[in-house]
This record gives structure tokens, sequence and C-alpha cells, in this order.
């Protein structure tokens, strides 16, 4: 199946909804809009293989654009809005992208990338003007809103958020399936009961991995989606009774961000929709996970994953109430936890978390990434450590280079991070290693408070007194800082490396 013949039975039905204004594109119109998609950038010259780049918001256009592309054969690339212009020039150069779609919103960034992408052979802005760039809506009513000749399935070629360095484009090949043989993820149906009556929110930006994948299979069979255009935990509520939403998608932060708004307001809304609930992206505390399955039932499911589409772990409520902090059991792939020279851990061990007999990936233009990846027996991993237990459920237990190394003890950050979130104070905080001159690293939290005003002495201390109740001493902050706002990737990664060099170019500088 594809919108295009869903458009053909039933064309009157609404394919999205922007949430916050209410717009309604349906079947027929985004089947439209996405051929004449297509029929432009077979003018342009764009074959099967060639890639688009993507800078746009939560915007009505944009499920439009990679259908277009989808039923194109093409690559295509949605870029986070959230990156510097140099991010963005960097990723459309890499990329190799021959045609660069944007807003009018997104000028800034925008504009200059025209001038330094020697490839680009068309670029388009939407809602507005750019110097030197072609409106999209002229050219898209200029084509015939009929499928083009050679219609095959293209692939979306996401990057990495970035978190550590410059974002890693995760490429897999093409099906070589002609549009409409694409199977889509069979989970939305197999593991979440998703229907063509089902109706699906979305309250995270599509340009990620989880937020595009899950959005473009529900198109794709007949589920309706809801678009939020900004997350806001309130309004995530409201909209969930609103347009009696059934199925949705989250990251912890966001149920973080809801558990902390006045009881009287987050009981006020009508969620009895909810059929399922789904998480992913980072790890959740146990308290939050608790909370959220006393306060919305066993709804929710959790997975672990990444973009590259090498393994799924999956978990439902029950599962994960009976094994708490897990993120399930893998589904059609294997995993090892081995130790830094590859030999295979037994259960209990934490180590690097191996997929076997997943898919396939390689970091585009990156040979030496993509080699690091890989497990000499063919595995590859995503840089997670972990543990299974006795029943083979996984426990994630940080990513490996965000350790910290302290006397020579190894420190996984997460823990005094799902602690220090569950504390009344604080609605996001950063744990990371900075520099001591006698251990080397030394353990560090900044904290975004819920009042900026209540920042200081007293708080750190208690905050760091909180933590030493619930973890050796070791793993829990000498010190704090606070910040009014941390750099956190709206999918709930957080940028820690913004964070943390600004403490070792301190450390250089002196």
């Amino acid at each position: 199946m594809h919108p295009g013949t869903i458009a053909a039975e039933t064309p009157d039905k609404i394919a999205y909804v922007m949430a916050e204004t209410g717009l309604a594109v349906t079947y027929k119109e985004l089947d439209d809009a996405s051929n004449r998609g297509a029929q432009l950038f077979r003018k342009l010259g764009l074959e099967v293989g060639d890639h688009v780049a993507i800078l746009l918001e939560n915007h009505p256009c944009f499920f439009e654009i990679c259908w277009a592309a989808q039923r194109a054969g093409l690559y295509y690339t949605p870029i986070s809005w959230r990156l510097q212009q140099k991010e963005v020039e960097y990723i459309v150069n890499n990329c190799e992208a021959k045609a660069f779609i944007t807003s009018a919103a997104r000028r800034d960034v925008a504009a200059p990338v025209k001038a330094k992408a020697p490839r680009l052979e068309a670029c388009f802005v939407i809602d507005g003007e750019i110097d030197g760039f072609e409106s999209w809506q002229d050219a898209l009513a200029a084509m015939p809103a009929t499928p083009i000749a050679d219609e095959m399935e293209g692939q979306s070629m996401l990057y990495s958020s970035g978190t550590t360095g410059y974002p890693k484009g995760v490429k897999r090949a093409l099906s070589g399936q002609k549009f409409g043989e694409g199977v889509g993820m069979p989970i939305m149906q197999m593991l979440y009961g998703a229907t063509a009556q089902s109706i699906y929110l979305s309250p995270a930006p599509l340009y990620h991995a989880a937020p595009l994948g899950f959005t473009m299979t529900c198109l794709r069979n007949g589920t309706q989606v809801v678009v939020m255009e900004h997350f806001d935990a309130e309004r995530a509520l409201e909209y969930i009774e609103r347009y009696r939403i059934t199925h949705s998608q989250w990251v912890p932060t966001m149920f973080v961000r809801m558990l902390k708004l006045p009881e009287d307001v987050r009981m006020q809304y009508d969620l009895s929709s909810l059929e399922c609930a789904i998480h992913a992206a980072a790890p959740c505390p146990i308290p939050v996970k608790e909370q959220m399955i006393e306060w919305w039932g066993p709804v929710i499911y959790e997975y672990y994953a990444g973009t590259e589409g090498n393994g799924f772990v999956q978990l439902n409520s029950a599962e994960w109430l009976a094994h708490k902090g897990s993120v399930g059991r893998p589904l059609g792939c294997e995993i090892h936890i081995c130790d830094d020279d590859g030999n295979e851990l037994p259960a209990g061990e934490p180590g690097t978390i191996w997929f076997g007999g997943g898919g396939v990936f390689e970091y585009h233009k990156d040979p030496e990434k993509t080699a690091a990846s890989r497990h000499a027996k063919g595995w590859s991993t995503l840089g997670d450590v972990g543990y299974v237990d006795e029943e083979g459920y996984l426990y994630l237990t940080d990513r490996k280079h965000f350790m910290i190394i302290s006397g020579g003890v190894n420190i996984y950050p997460q823990e005094a991070e799902n602690v220090l979130i569950t504390h009344p104070a604080v609605v996001d905080v950063a744990v990371l290693g900075v520099p001591n001159e006698e251990f080397g690293e030394e353990v560090k939290a900044v904290v975004q408070p819920r009042d900026m005003t209540a920042a200081g002495p007293a708080l750190a201390q208690e905050l760091m007194a909180y933590c030493r109740s619930q973890l050796s001493h070791i793993k829990c902050p000498r010190s704090v800082d606070f910040e009014a706002e941390l750099p956190r990737h709206p999918t709930g990664k957080l940028y820690k490396r913004l964070l943390k060099d600004r403490y070792w170019q301190n450390q250089r500088s002196s």
C-alpha cells in the first residue's frame, strides 16, 4: 500500500492534521502533491538513487516532499532545523544532494548553503522568498499530478544527532522494489495494533528517525497522523483528548515534562482513547516510567533501536513491570554483550552491545566509522553499553563515549542523571566528566532547575546529598552548575559535547 492506493479508494480520508492549526490534508491531496513533486524531481534530472535534502520545520509540506522522493526512488535527507549553518552545509554536501528544499523560516541558515554546495542543481523555498531559490509551491503547480513512469521505492538517509561531533549519514541500500511494494514497518500492526481506524500523534520533529519512520508507515497503511508543530507538555495532553489519539510515540524527557505539570492540570484531560504509547531514544528512569504506567495504564511500550536499523529490542508494560529498567528482548535479531576485546560476556556483566542478524548499514563516505561499528563476527554496534539478564532482557548502562574515568574507576553518568531528574526542583540534568588534576576527571552535574531564582549553593548541596542517598558517592556529582536551559535535541538527546567542551576548553586555555 501507499497513499495513492488509499486515495484511489477513499480520496477524502484524512491523511494528516497539523495539531495547532487544525489544517487537514486528505490522501487525495497528499497523493497529488507527491506525484507533482516526483514529476518535478524527474524534470530536474534526478534519477533513482540520487539525493535530496530537506531543511524544514514540522510543516504541512513535509510529507508531500518525502513521499515525492519515496515514489521517485530517491534518498531523502531531512536535516535538523536546530543545526547551525556549517552543520547544514556539511550534510548537504556530504549526502551529495542535488535538490535542497527549505522554508522562509529557515532563511538565515539556508540562504548561504546554495553557494557552498556545488552539486546542488536546484534550491526551493516554501512560504516566502530567498535570493536564488525557486518557489516550491509554484514549481509544483506547474507539474502534472500523474505518477511518473518509473516509480521506485526510495529511502530516507538520516544523519545522527551530532551529540559528539559532526553527524554521520546512515545509508541503507535501496530495496529495488517498484513503488508500492515496500513493506514499511510491520511492527505498527504486529506489536502496536495500529489499523486504518487508528489516530497517531507525533509530538517530535519529523526530521528524526523514529517520528519520520512511524509517520511514513502510518500514512502508507491508512492510519491518520496528527503532527504537533512544537512539543508542549500540556498541549500534548490537550491534543490526545481533542483528536482522540489512539497511538503515539514519545521520548523520556517528554514524560518528565508532563509529569511535572501541576496535578490538577494533568488530570483535567481525558486520555481514555490511548491504546498505545511508544517510547524510545534515551533510557527512561525507573520512577518516571512507574508514574507513567500508573497514570496512563499498561499502554506504554518501549523499544531500543537506532537510525542504523541494525537491531530492534522491545517490551510492553507488563514485561517492564516484571523487569524494571529493561528495554526488552530482541525481535528479529540477536544481542551479544562483549568486552573491549570483543569477547562475549555472561549474563549480568555490562559491555558493548552488538547486534547480529539485523539490518545492514554503512556510514556514508566514512569507511573508518563503518569499520569501527563492526565486530569480527559480522555484528554491528551503536556504541552503547549494557547487559542482559538470565531471561535475555537487555538493560542499558550508557553510551561508551559518555563514560567518566575518575581515578581509574569507570563511571556511567546515566545513573546519576536518572536519580537527579526525579528531584522535584529539577527540570533537566546532564552529568559529565570535567577536568580534575588529581583524578583526571571528576563528576559534575549541570542542572536546569524548575525555578532559576532558586539556583545556588543551597540547592546544589541538596541535589548532591539527594544523589548520594541513592547511589555510591563516587558516582555522584562533586559539584553542580545551573543553566536556564540545557542544549537538548528535540528528540530527547542531549548535546552533551556542547557542555563538555566548555569545561575542557577552559582547562586547555589555562
